[in-house]
């Protein structure tokens, strides 16, 4: 690639990630998202599950895209050793706020890089925190927001659920979908910097 630096591309559809990128200055040359099986295998744990599907995103769009950058990124919930789902509907969202209520629980984000010769690196990012017991009106309330559709756990801290967390412990860009201190670092690593 003579002399050029080489093309970012995202393995990722969210909007949150890119956001959470354009805050420390970069943008990806491409947003293809990966296209993967995102089901738990039986008795992954939350972390390893994080950590496998953003390496698997990764390799799938590095597989058509030789001489690019990839970062790709996966987001889990988890209480104990529990994977708590995506949610997509209102029922899956309460069970998983129901279960949070009052209670601690762990954010994981696997990012995974991959260097424009191949080379692969990856970390996974742990975050503590717990959830105000939730009354049956905030419960209600939030279902009504809609603000669960899509999210892990059924939650997204940076809209209206960020009132029910008191206590969190590590990084909070990780909660929101990618841990910037350590994205930004493989990043570096592999050679890229816009």
């Amino acid at each position: 690639m003579s002399g050029q630096s080489p093309k970012l591309i995202l393995a990722s559809a969210s909007p949150r990630r890119l956001d959470l990128l354009a805050q420390i200055g970069i943008a990806p040359d491409h947003v293809t998202p990966a296209d993967i099986n995102e089901d738990p295998i039986d008795g992954e744990l939350p972390r390893d599950h994080a950590l496998r599907l953003a390496q698997e995103k990764a390799a799938k769009i590095a597989g058509h895209n030789p001489d690019h950058i990839i970062l790709a990124a996966d987001t889990v919930v988890g209480v104990g050793r529990r994977i708590l789902p995506k949610t997509e509907t209102a029922d899956e969202a309460r069970r998983c706020l129901e279960l949070m209520s009052g209670r601690g629980h762990r954010v994981f984000t696997g990012v995974a890089v991959i260097k424009a010769n191949g080379d692969m690196m990856s970390r996974v990012v742990e975050t503590r925190l717990k959830m105000k017991r939730l009354s049956s009106k905030e419960l209600q309330d939030y279902l009504d927001s809609k603000e669960w559709k899509g999210k892990a756990g059924g939650y997204g801290i940076q809209g209206r659920a960020g009132a029910f967390i008191p206590t969190l412990i590590g990084s909070y860009t990780n909660v929101v979908g990618l841990p910037l201190f350590e994205t930004r670092n493989l990043l570096m690593g592999a050679g890229y910097f816009s």
